[in-house]
């Protein structure tokens, strides 16, 4: 049973509110980021407590979705609610970000009013809220097919013809009665990567995280529920599996939004290695400034490219001025003190292309046991059309075709992928 529901930006501005049985004073919301903000950890518990006033959040799009309960709820009821909440905002506004929840306030209440019912949880289905949700959303920048300029003329193939524009993702669902009820689905396939490579650059341990991810705009589709576990593969529960075993082939009949299909994971086994190796040399210099030296190899075929490459390096508390030097002019660097990291990105990344950077930090009283907290390595970047795994969608049949003239882009191959770098004992 939830008291209240409310969404903060990172610098604890009211967003949204709802007080749902009147049970807590009007100053949680203070008092939740007051003791959010308040713990020296950089991972803050899901769920706190103050006065009998519990209090369980979640961070997605850089936004606190926090909920409220004084009775003995279950924490992962609420915790589960609180992200398909932020699911089902994403849907309806078609990103999640401060600005997209400030523009469409109204049609968020509405969406808090329908879903929950004096703190009792209703529904979170798309296919069932459209029914009853008559606010429009607003979109910073509408979806556009013109804004498909990788896609040839009359579905012509191109280089790109088979990846539709990141602008794809942020259409509210919503929207399709303004493209005239076109029917239109995004398929994406979504890997993360954990690897270990110890100081002589040898791969030590991998695991990859996969997910296949639908995002649609078809009518007269409906559906919603918990995923089904098979060994190391789940699936979400409108996914039939009759013909999985013998031909790899999913079914679904997805609601409108985006749904995760399938997750699967995969250990140490990879059909192919990172890609990317990191060369690191860390050390002092005769003026008690901390160096290091970074060396950066992709090893994707060289036609192939990375795109948003970001190196986050964590560095000593206190460091207090960066020095840089580059190999390309297109990358940029900078020193964040908050997160006690330097940032290091690169708009694009060529296969069998190797860059460095060197940097120099200010660092009171550095020390050996400072050099210990220089690292591990995190690892950011988009790699289109490839997976770590080689996972590949072959084909999309819609059955029965949809009547009348639509137009249909289908994403697939994009891959988001985290790798972390785990240096063993190079920064010493």
């Amino acid at each position: 049973m939830i008291s209240q529901i409310f969404i903060l930006s990172s610098k604890g501005d009211h967003l949204i509110y709802k007080d749902f049985r009147g049970e807590s004073g009007g100053d949680a919301v203070g008092v939740f980021y007051e003791k959010v903000t308040a713990l020296t950890g950089d991972q803050p518990p899901v769920v706190m407590s103050h006065k009998g006033l519990h209090f369980v959040h979640v961070r997605q799009g850089g936004l606190y979705w926090v909920a409220t309960t004084t009775a003995d709820s279950s924490p992962f009821t609420i915790i589960e609610f609180l992200n398909r909440l932020s699911a089902l905002v994403k849907d309806y506004c078609g990103s999640l970000s401060e600005k997209s929840v400030q523009m469409n306030f109204a049609l968020i209440y509405e969406l808090l009013d329908e879903a929950v019912d004096y703190g009792y949880i209703q529904t979170t289905s798309s296919d069932v809220l459209k029914n009853f949700i008559q606010t429009e959303a607003v979109s910073s920048r509408p979806f556009s097919l013109f804004d498909l300029s990788n896609v040839g003329l009359f579905g012509a193939e191109t280089q790109q013809s088979k990846v539709a524009p990141s602008s794809a993702a942020t259409r509210p669902i919503q929207s399709s009665r303004e493209q005239g009820g076109k029917s239109e689905i995004f398929v994406d396939v979504i890997e993360r990567m954990s690897v270990v490579i110890g100081s002589n650059g040898m791969l030590m341990k991998a695991d990859v995280e996969g997910e296949i991810r639908v995002k649609c705009y078809l009518p007269n589709c409906s559906g919603y529920g918990a995923a089904v576990r098979v060994d190391e593969v789940s699936f979400h529960q409108m996914v039939r599996l009759d013909e999985f075993d013998s031909h790899r082939i999913l079914r679904l009949c997805p609601s409108q939004g985006e749904q995760m299909v399938m997750q699967y994971q995969l250990s140490d086994d990879l059909p192919s290695a990172p890609p990317f190796r990191l060369f690191p040399t860390i050390e002092r210099d005769s003026g008690g400034r901390l160096l290091m030296y970074l060396k950066l190899r992709c090893d994707l075929p060289p036609k192939s490219a990375a795109i948003n490459v970001a190196a986050t390096i964590p560095v000593p508390k206190g460091s207090l001025s960066l020095s840089q030097e580059l190999s390309s002019p297109d990358q940029s660097a900078e020193l964040k003190p908050q997160s006690r990291a330097v940032v290091w990105k690169i708009p694009r990344f060529t296969g069998g292309m190797q860059l460095s950077a060197l940097f120099k930090l200010e660092v009171p009283g550095l020390s050996s046991a400072s050099l210990l907290e220089v690292g591990p390595v995190g690892l950011s970047f988009e790699l289109p059309k490839l997976t770590a795994t080689g996972l590949q969608i072959r084909f999309l049949r819609l059955s029965p075709v949809q009547p009348g003239p639509s137009q249909r882009w289908v994403r697939s191959f994009i891959n988001i992928t985290d790798l972390n770098i785990f240096t063993e004992r190079s920064f010493s």
